[in-house]
């Protein structure tokens, strides 16, 4: 298991940016997938980035070219820079870490996220 604390998020009006970070208490090192997902109100769960151990990057369909994932293994931390924010991107904001293949999920508090048109 690994604690995982985000922050970042806030208030930004339509086409804005945000940068997400996501703090872990031990080295991202060797943790399987680091991931992103989000929560709209009303709505489920969705992943929206991963990146793995390896360094391999992965977005849902509705942020690709806006968002990106990152890692920096030296700070613990995993960041998603958000570009070009839609009003559609509000929501909370969690942090997932998964740090073996089939293994379960760490999960952060979140972060609120809202876009203004």
């Amino acid at each position: 298991q690994v604690q995982l604390v985000e922050s970042g998020g806030g208030l930004v009006q339509a086409g804005g940016s945000l940068r997400l970070s996501c703090a872990a208490s031990r080295s991202i090192f060797t943790i399987y997938t680091m991931n992103w997902y989000r929560q709209a109100p009303g709505k489920q769960r969705e992943s929206v980035a991963t990146i793995t151990s390896r360094g391999s990057t992965g977005y849902a369909d509705s942020v690709k070219g806006r968002f990106t994932i990152s890692r920096d293994n030296a700070k613990n931390t995993v960041y998603l820079q958000m570009n070009s924010l839609k009003p559609e991107d509000t929501g909370v904001y969690y942090c997932n870490a998964v740090v073996t293949p089939g293994g379960d999920a760490s999960w952060g508090q979140g972060t609120q996220v809202t876009v203004s048109s």
